[in-house]
């Protein structure tokens, strides 16, 4: 049969994809173009296009979405960025958003929002929703109450298989999850899980106490929700049902609420060993002096403990006088001292964060790291001697190759157990940041250098 080709698409008729951001097409006022942009995407895509965008602009394209998708991407959106989409909408639309919200969602927005705001949405939320809002509200900031969702689909330990399938039916639509299914008694109180599959895979008149894990991992309300989400990722599990003090159920720490939170401490603690303040918000979305306000501090104080190092040198002029050549190797020695504080930090506020280290290792954590800090120097001053050799002459490489030793192993110290004191000064370690253990480093090391200088010199 021969092989027929379809006809050619006529070149006139042919239209390219509009590679164009949003954010271009709201502001060239070209909504039909906008419109099958915000069609074409999916909410998350959706979410961070608008997050990029100022208010204006991201409240006109917010109100382009439909109803059902319009929630959808709110929720992929950050608190601040939430609050900026709100102050620009009507108020039906306003509320009609608020209620559809999920309570956890909803009530972490509020928790940093204005009072302005937090007045509008409590007052505009239907009885219910506002009650589960505000008992949500009540559990201190950071702790697992302030992330879970209240509205669970929990199940009587005497049901049937065929029973317990009915309740998920009838109560489903009110959950924002039922792969997982907390089992209480008749007082509320955790007595174990279930997962939907094992429903689903049973016959009818199995009992739902044949199924049950009845030891699984779950949080007290006033837990810390990063410990709580660290928790779900070495447990594997998808839900973690959360109890008060008297091990009734209140709620589920959901996967992507427990994702958001490591991600936020995550972000928290890069900020803080960077030597920044840690903020909310998109990146291109943020104005120059805002990215600068919330570096300025942290620089400003960095600038003043530096002045250490300064005073360090003026106290040893008198040798450097005698040996100028020393003066050739500060950068070297103290940007080997800051480096090797600066990994041992980074390494130890992260072993902290997973909970590979505790407060209690303090000693071990001592000797460890001194080790490893040794080890580095002598590798460390192999080639410090080398090159000391090559500018300066024998003596003075000695020097350079003992002190880089004996700073590699001070600083390695250092930067491994400040972050375990912090912690039990009950201080964040990501605090005790890199550039704050590296300055640190640079003054203490400059102190060796010299004495083991006037020890091995004579000067």
């Amino acid at each position: 049969m021969p092989h027929t080709s379809l006809p050619e698409e006529p070149r006139s008729e042919r239209t390219e994809p509009d590679e164009r951001s949003l954010q271009d097409l709201v502001q060239s006022q070209q909504l039909h173009a906008a419109l099958e942009w915000l069609e074409t995407n999916p909410p998350h895509v959706i979410a961070d296009e608008l997050a990029r965008m100022d208010a204006t602009a991201a409240g006109m394209a917010f109100r382009l979405l439909d109803k059902d998708r319009a929630l959808t991407v709110f929720e992929e959106l950050e608190p601040v960025d939430q609050q900026q989409i709100l102050q620009g909408l009507r108020d039906q639309t306003f509320l009609e958003l608020v209620e559809a919200m999920d309570p956890d969602d909803r009530a972490r927005m509020l928790r940093e929002a204005p009072a302005k705001v937090a007045k509008r949405v409590l007052a505009g939320l239907s009885s219910h929703q506002r009650r589960m809002t505000a008992a949500l509200l009540g559990y201190p900031e950071g702790s697992v109450g302030r992330y879970m969702t209240p509205e669970v689909v929990a199940l009587g330990q005497d049901l049937t298989v065929g029973q317990a399938l009915g309740v998920v039916l009838a109560e489903g639509n009110e959950a924002e999850t039922v792969y997982t299914l907390p089992v209480v008694d008749h007082t509320r109180r955790l007595t174990g899980i279930v997962e939907l599959r094992e429903l689903v895979l049973n016959p009818p008149e199995t009992l739902v106490s044949d199924l049950v894990v009845t030891e699984p991992a779950y949080a007290y309300a006033t837990d810390s929700a990063e410990q709580a989400a660290r928790l779900m990722r070495e447990t594997n599990d998808l839900n973690l049902p959360v109890v008060d003090s008297e091990q009734r159920l209140v709620g589920l720490l959901t996967i992507d609420d427990a994702v958001e939170v490591i991600e936020a401490a995550d972000t928290e603690d890069v900020a803080r060993q960077s030597g920044s303040a840690p903020w909310a918000g998109h990146y291109m979305a943020a104005s120059v002096w805002q990215l600068a306000r919330y570096r300025a501090l942290w620089l400003s104080l960095l600038l003043i403990a530096a002045t250490l190092t300064v005073t360090v040198t003026q106290a040893f002029e008198a040798t450097l006088e005698q040996k100028a050549s020393l003066a050739v190797f500060i950068p070297m020695l103290i940007g080997a001292g800051g480096n090797a504080g600066a990994q041992a930090a980074t390494s130890c506020v992260r072993a902290l964060a997973v909970g590979e280290v505790r407060g209690s290792d303090l000693l071990k954590v001592i000797w460890r790291e001194c080790r490893v800090g040794l080890v580095l120097g002598a590798l460390l001053a192999i080639l410090g001697m080398v090159v000391g050799t090559l500018f300066v002459g024998a003596d003075v490489a000695v020097v350079v190759g003992i002190t880089l030793i004996l700073i590699c192993g001070w600083a390695a110290t250092i930067g491994g157990t400040m972050p375990l004191l912090a912690k039990r000064l009950r201080i964040d370690p990501a605090v005790v940041s890199a550039p704050m253990v590296t300055t640190l480093v640079d003054a203490t090391g400059l102190i060796i250098y010299f004495l083991t200088a006037k020890a091995v010199l004579g000067v």
